[in-house]
């Protein structure tokens, strides 16, 4: 077992840059089954006040542990990739510990293995988060690029004229709460106002690679990154009055998160006395070709109260 851990370890997580760069590691596999660990970092802590974890490392943790487990449970070596994942979180996650996930793929079909998982770090029956994802099997190893919408229009004289792709704003500032955030910090989120939106962004940093043959973001980061910018909407709306306290976040992958600048824009459906509802989108090229879509829930809580 010992020469089957090592090898995946030097597979599985080795050859991820931001898997290897975070330290994860595989701790048992089993027939469909696997679990990983991730070690405690100071750049984990996402409430200083409050001296809790940011959700994005488990997020992270979950992901990687449920690809283990479909790869264990499949019969033939073959690509695959996370088509969905939603996390429910289950009680605060403290610094000072490391994170463990155990992950099992209860049923798996040509195309498609599902996957549910637990997250805990000093009890195991006292789990911090629960996870669920579906994983789409046998896809290409070198996925083209999404094809990106032309958008044209024909003036009086029939001609046709292209419309100016889509750009980022130049200015770009680093994310102002009146105290850091580290994992933000960790990931180097940036915000930028276009007109009365808030724009946020994730620049790109070879760290955050999951795939390095498509290369592509590990899907973790791209839900991490979407999780943050979910928060931050929040509590810039709520102006301090509330404090956002994550429920559940889940995630629709639409095509693979490349080496490059991605962007975020959120939408508060519901805010309420005490939850809110956000949904996100996220993109690279162009708002209309986004690489993925989510959906948070928070409880909003008086400054300085109990979760």
């Amino acid at each position: 077992m010992t020469s089957l851990l090592d090898d995946l370890n030097r597979k599985y997580v080795g050859r991820a840059p931001h898997m290897a760069a975070i330290g994860l590691e595989v701790t048992a596999v089993g027939p469909a089954r696997g679990t990983m660990r991730l070690p405690d970092r100071p750049e984990w802590l996402g409430d200083a006040v409050r001296n809790v974890l940011h959700p994005g490392p488990l997020t992270v943790l979950a992901d990687s542990a449920c690809g283990l487990a479909v790869g264990a449970a499949m019969r033939e070596r073959a690509p695959y990739a996370t088509l969905d994942l939603r996390m429910d979180y289950l009680r605060p996650a403290a610094p000072g510990h490391a994170l463990w996930c155990e992950a099992h793929c209860h049923r798996i079909t040509a195309s498609v293995g599902f996957v549910r998982g637990e997250v805990w770090h000093t009890d195991r029956e006292a789990p911090l988060a629960t996870v669920q994802a579906t994983f789409m099997l046998s896809t290409p190893a070198g996925s083209r690029r999404a094809h990106e919408p032309m958008v044209s229009s024909a003036p009086a004289g029939g001609a046709v004229a292209e419309a100016p792709a889509w750009q980022a704003p130049a200015d770009a500032s680093a994310v102002q709460l009146g105290q850091p955030i580290p994992y933000v910090d960790y990931l180097g989120i940036r915000e930028s106002l276009a007109g009365d939106e808030r724009l946020y962004r994730l620049p790109f940093d070879e760290k955050l690679v999951g795939n390095p043959r498509l290369p592509a973001l590990h899907g973790g980061v791209i839900a991490g990154f979407a999780e943050t910018a979910a928060t931050l909407q929040v509590i810039h709306t709520v102006g301090g009055a509330k404090q956002p306290k994550s429920i559940d976040f889940s995630i629709d992958y639409l095509r693979a998160g490349r080496p490059e600048e991605t962007f975020a824009r959120c939408e508060i459906v519901r805010l309420g006395a005490r939850v809110a509802l956000v949904q996100v989108r996220c993109w690279q090229k162009s708002p209309d070709v986004p690489i993925a879509v989510c959906r948070a829930h928070f409880l909003l809580s008086e400054p300085g109260a109990a979760g």
